[in-house]
């Protein structure tokens, strides 16, 4: 064995107790650490030739690299809909690395920790009040979720006329049909060689909405005349958390050919509270739906599943199947995650989700949604009591505001800027209906009122020096 690496296991328990109390420390000092900042590296250094070891690694990261850290899961970071990561999650998380698990299989040699990904899909079901003729597994965020689902979707649209575009390549345009899809649903459309731009754009409903129009919608429906086609719906937009009306859909797939696909990377999540649960009544009769854990779940990056109909499962291991690897056996009768996702290595991201949801069940994950939602009305009743507007309605965690008055539209950017310079708060720049804006986003499960009234204090002393 390589000296260096003999020397850091005999002193493993000594590195892994160093790296603890770091992240304690870093955890423990969370408010205090910025939410940005413009420090930068020169990154081209000189590999070291025989190795520092992992302790004279981890000063030169201090030294060097930590200060680029930010404060992400943080309370004022409220930027991209980003989540924390609560203790539960850390545990699971650190766990899944000891562990390292190559996690595809459930009944074979060689490891079966598959069984731990089936059972949080069971467990996020329930969470969801969503019933189990959804198959599910585990990826790494929405984009990746949207593909394992649109390609699925692609499949069924090419079996409709009898073809395998899976085996022989697209031979036919695909009939795509949204209204304020999520861009990384765009970008899995140029992926799986659909095309970013060969979609048709369903009207909203009027009255600041982000909502697909029900009538417009069957009106491009017949304009088809009875060609499939994939529906990419959302529980959830990304400026004004909107939702589309998943009962009238519904009743429309009771009449059309058509795949039903529901984006709710964090809107989904509305499911677990009472308040709010209305937002995604008649769900269940999508076809797939997408759902990140990295946002409202508050688990570390990279974590999202998707769920698709178990009555499809043979569309997707027709997508996903590892076909070069005969000694797989039969797909059907032998599961493996390696033929229903697009991914053939990985680690059990399950187990940072199994642990959250084990912790704190349904009440606690329910008590973060409403806390959630109560912060953003707090902080959008601030807002206006300032001199700022709100550019839509706040139906749950993200608010979507800008400077008040038409002349100011030209210093919102650099209104933000000189906000997130100040360290105290992040939030991300937007546009609504041709006027610019913001949006903050509450996910984290450590922000409190108190976290907004200095946000606001910030907020209006930076806009009395602009």
């Amino acid at each position: 064995m390589n000296s260096i690496l003999q020397h850091d296991l005999n002193n493993f328990e000594n590195i892994l107790e160093k790296t603890k109390q770091q992240g304690i420390d870093f955890l423990n000092d969370i408010k205090n650490i910025p939410t940005s900042n413009t420090y930068s590296i020169d990154p081209k250094t000189v590999l070291n030739e025989l190795g520092l070891g992992s302790i004279e690694a981890l000063k030169e990261f201090n030294e060097r690299l930590a200060p680029l850290i930010v404060s992400s899961p943080g309370p004022r970071y409220w930027g991209f809909v980003t989540g924390g990561s609560t203790p539960a999650s850390i545990v699971g998380d650190w766990l899944a690395s000891v562990y390292d698990q190559n996690t595809q299989s459930v009944t074979s040699q060689g490891g079966n920790s598959a069984l731990i990904e089936f059972e949080t899909i069971n467990l996020l079901l329930q969470l969801l009040e969503l019933p189990d003729s959804f198959l599910g597994g585990f990826v790494t965020g929405a984009t990746m979720s949207n593909f394992t689902s649109l390609g699925v979707a692609r499949q069924w649209f090419g079996k409709q006329s009898g073809k395998d575009f899976a085996k022989n390549g697209i031979s036919e345009p695909i009939n795509i049909l949204t209204a304020t899809p999520h861009s990384s649903s765009i970008k899995c459309l140029s992926l799986l060689g659909i095309g970013s731009q060969n979609y048709t754009v369903v009207k909203t409903i009027e009255g600041n909405r982000e909502t697909l129009d029900i009538v417009d919608l069957e009106e491009k429906i017949k304009a088809l005349n009875g060609k499939p086609f994939i529906l990419i719906s959302s529980a959830g937009t990304v400026n004004t958390a909107d939702f589309d009306d998943f009962e009238a859909i519904a009743t429309l797939k009771e009449k059309y050919n058509f795949w039903w696909h529901i984006d709710g990377a964090f809107g989904g999540f509305a499911a677990v509270s009472e308040k709010y649960k209305h937002y995604v009544k008649g769900w269940e009769g999508a076809d797939s739906i997408t759902i990140d854990c990295h946002k409202w779940l508050n688990v570390p990056y990279e974590s999202a599943f998707y769920l698709i109909k178990k009555e499809h499962i043979n569309l997707q291991i027709e997508t996903f199947q590892n076909s070069n690897a005969p000694y797989l056996g039969n797909a059907l009768e032998n599961f493996n995650y390696l033929n229903v996702l697009p991914e053939n290595s990985r680690r059990l991201r399950a187990l940072p989700v199994w642990f959250s949801l084990k912790a704190y069940g349904k009440e606690g994950f329910r008590d973060l949604i409403e806390d959630s939602t109560a912060l953003a009305l707090h902080f959008g009743n601030a807002l206006i009591e300032n001199d700022f507007e709100l550019l839509a309605p706040i139906r749950l965690n993200n608010v979507c505001f800008t400077l008040k008055g038409e002349h100011n539209q030209e210093k919102v950017s650099q209104f933000l800027s000189v906000l997130n310079d100040t360290g105290k708060v992040f939030m991300t720049p937007t546009v609504y209906q041709n006027r610019k804006g913001i949006r903050a986003s509450f996910v984290n499960w450590r922000t409190t009122e108190d976290d907004v009234k200095l946000v606001i204090e910030e907020m209006r002393e930076v806009l009395s020096k602009i």
